[in-house]
């Protein structure tokens, strides 16, 4: 069965262009108010601990509010950083700007815990369930704020440049929407399968923004040195 190959637009370029940059900027501003209001159901939730008797359910909803947009802006700011990423030659900068979303959820989530637990205006069964659905809430948007594997300018390049040197200086990939690997030929098994539907075509970067594929497939790797007859260096 032929496979629906979608072509991808945008920039030839490893690095972001301008309309990539300015694409970024507007979702750190959409993730930046999801933040704020993350926060904003923190400070709700403060003031109904500080108000007795306490509801119960009337605490629990704020602290779902914030969990909601917590992710919600994590999920926005990575999506900018895969569009504009930072450079690794600025350790601090680099770290904080891929690791917000996790320092954003400890200061959504940690004051609210703490909170909780020395309140007195809280009994013993209303601490145990409130405060576990808050560590709940912080462990789950913290997993999300966190970038296990922060994109950068550096990566960006090395990995287009790794695609160019087998491919005679294209910077061409094939990719799925659910595949973890870009590759070089369309017609890679691990991609031409009866379950594939569509097939992705771009450059490296284009796979990396839209769904942060960062590795190249082995399979095609191996096919394209036998190939031309390259040997690793």
């Amino acid at each position: 069965m032929a496979k629906k190959i979608i072509k991808v637009g945008g920039g030839e370029t490893a690095f972001p262009v301008t309309e990539n940059k300015a694409m970024a900027k507007t979702f750190r501003i959409l993730a930046l108010i999801s933040w704020v209001v993350a926060i904003g159901f923190e400070i709700g939730a403060i003031f109904v601990l500080r108000k007795p008797p306490i509801n119960t359910t009337w605490l629990i909803i704020p602290i779902i509010g914030a969990l909601i947009f917590a992710v919600i802006g994590s999920l926005l700011w990575k999506r900018a950083n895969r569009l504009d990423p930072a450079s690794e030659k600025d350790k601090v900068k680099f770290f904080i700007q891929n690791q917000l979303g996790l320092l954003i959820t400890m200061i959504a989530f940690l004051p609210l815990i703490l909170l909780i637990f020395t309140s007195k205006n809280l009994s013993k069964k209303q601490k145990g369930l409130v405060g576990s659905i808050a560590i709940i809430a912080f462990v789950i948007a913290g997993i999300t704020g966190i970038d296990f594997n922060p994109p950068s300018q550096e990566k960006y390049a090395q990995e287009t440049e790794q695609v160019k040197s087998l491919t005679d200086g294209v910077d061409h990939v094939y990719w799925t929407k659910w595949g973890k690997s870009y590759h070089l030929y369309q017609d890679c098994p691990y991609i031409n399968t009866e379950r594939t539907e569509e097939i992705f075509e771009g450059t490296v970067a284009q796979a990396k923004e839209l769904k942060h594929i960062t590795d190249l497939c082995d399979l095609c790797a191996r096919r394209v040195k036998k190939e031309r007859g390259l040997t690793d260096q």
